[in-house]
């Protein structure tokens, strides 16, 4: 079983300006809870139970956050708010462990993974979840996370999620070659490459890199190996390309929904989608989004 996981949160959102301005992107609110507690819930219910956040000293939130607030627990104890206590008293498990690791440079997203080498070692498989895109498990006996280990597990090769997308959106993606084949939504299927935002005709099929890897510790030599790229960066895709040379990489199809968390109309829809899904808010979101809906004149409220 893979129970370690890196999350990169060290670049500066600049796709999120001026909201990421002073605060880490991954720290903006959907509903009520920041991005990134979404993305470390998503991989404590597969099973992780080790989250390694590849960080820079400006997000020092994001450690905060999962740190106990001794202080702010003792006066929700004293003015009996015994919900938010448990709230945030229990926003990880406590078999769960959160370890930070600094990334010096912006070096890309093959970098950042390779700082928790340190951590991770070689010899171990580990999940990558880009903090940015929540994958939702609505429905589902279990979310895509969990049905990736289980391929890794049954076939032992790496895995890359990727999602149907439309034809006409295959440019702004990543997209994945899988010698024509089409895997049904839960299962995975042989990678035989990538390629990066390619054009509606040319595109090798309509599945898209979403953000979520299962990758053995082999790849931190090949990230060490792997010289800069695109951007003058050190590409994850170059290493895992290597990667599917030597020991073969699959493409496991998701089941869920993505929400890019990334830019702004991403983030609106996210917003939209959970706050109707919300426990106590459901309802009252739902009634007062059906009541703008039904302002056909845009009169200011």
């Amino acid at each position: 079983m893979i129970h370690k996981a890196v999350l990169p949160v060290a670049g500066f959102g600049t796709r999120c300006l001026p909201a990421s301005k002073a605060i880490p992107k991954e720290m903006i609110t959907v509903v009520d809870k920041p991005v990134i507690q979404y993305v470390v819930e998503e991989a404590v219910a597969a099973g992780i139970k080790e989250i390694v956040l590849v960080t820079h000293s400006s997000k020092s939130a994001i450690e905060n956050h999962f740190d106990r607030n001794v202080e702010l627990e003792a006066s929700l104890e004293a003015k009996g708010k015994d919900a938010l206590l448990e709230q945030v008293r229990h926003i990880i498990p406590d078999d769960v462990s959160i370890i930070a690791v600094r990334q010096h440079e912006p070096l890309g997203l093959g970098h950042a993974v390779l700082c928790a080498r340190p951590v991770i070692g070689d010899n171990e498989p580990f999940a990558v979840l880009l903090p940015d895109v929540l994958v939702t498990d609505w429905g589902l006996e279990r979310n895509d996370l969990a049905g990736m280990i289980e391929a890794y597990d049954n076939g032992a090769s790496a895995q890359i999620m990727v999602e149907n997308v439309p034809r006409e959106r295959v440019s702004q993606y990543g997209i994945v070659d899988l010698g024509g084949k089409t895997p049904e939504a839960g299962q995975s299927v042989g990678l035989a490459g990538m390629v990066e935002k390619p054009a509606a005709d040319e595109a090798p099929s309509t599945l898209a890199v979403i953000g979520r890897y299962l990758l053995p510790g082999s790849i931190f030599a090949l990230l060490a190996q792997t010289p800069p790229g695109a951007g003058g960066e050190i590409q994850l895709t170059d290493a895992i390309d290597r990667l599917g040379q030597q020991q073969g990489v699959s493409a496991y199809r998701m089941r869920g929904e993505t929400y890019d968390c990334g830019h702004a109309l991403g983030y609106l829809e996210a917003t939209l989608a959970f706050a109707r899904r919300h426990p106590t808010l459901g309802g009252d979101f739902s009634r007062l989004l059906a009541d703008y809906a039904g302002d056909q004149d845009g009169e200011e409220r």
